[in-house]
């Protein structure tokens, strides 16, 4: 596992969105602002991460809009409002990506790696290998190993991965556990 307090501006964190932020019903779609729940100590946590990454993204798969459950209008309304309540606490996001494809072998749909490949094209700095992918699906973790990065598994609501793992690096059971970690 890589050593928190040693991560620096050089790093970039990639984060998935539902499930790791906020609360998530496996199977059911966050589909408007007023359905949106952060889970507790996500705000605290993304304003330590604010000061430690350098880069901090968004790559979230949001096959609702495709499936007619919600707008496009609607995703960018609930990051909207996301953002604004990260920022109001002192944190930052630097860039959403998001996949609404239905396909699973669209480039950009996780596992697939198109969403990083697009934050590097946007923001040439990006080192993968100085990357952290925190998610809480297998696919997340792919992804991030599919960049060259660190991943870590959040077990928010679905059963994490028996380590040690070819695809996981370390499990956790929420981002306020992994900020800690940072500022000890």
């Amino acid at each position: 596992m890589i050593d928190l307090q040693k991560i620096d501006k050089s790093w970039t964190l990639f984060l998935d969105r539902d499930g790791v932020i906020n609360q998530e019903t496996v199977g059911s779609y966050i589909t408007r602002w007023e359905d949106f729940r952060f889970y507790e100590g996500v705000l605290d946590a993304l304003k330590i991460f604010s000061e430690k990454f350098g880069r901090i993204f968004i790559v979230t798969n949001q096959r609702g809009v495709s499936k007619r459950l919600m707008t496009e209008q609607d995703l960018k309304d609930i990051h909207f409002n996301m953002l604004g309540m990260i920022e109001a606490n002192g944190g930052r996001i630097d860039k959403i990506y998001y996949c609404i494809d239905m396909e699973s072998e669209s480039p950009n749909r996780k596992p697939n790696p198109g969403m990083g490949l697009q934050a590097k094209k946007d923001f040439p700095e990006i080192d993968f290998e100085r990357s952290l992918m925190i998610g809480n699906t297998m696919n997340d973790m792919i992804f991030g190993k599919k960049l060259g990065g660190y991943t870590f598994f959040i077990s928010s609501n679905r059963p994490a991965p028996a380590l040690p793992d070819a695809t996981t690096d370390a499990v956790f059971t929420s981002l306020k556990d992994i900020s800690e970690l940072m500022i000890q």
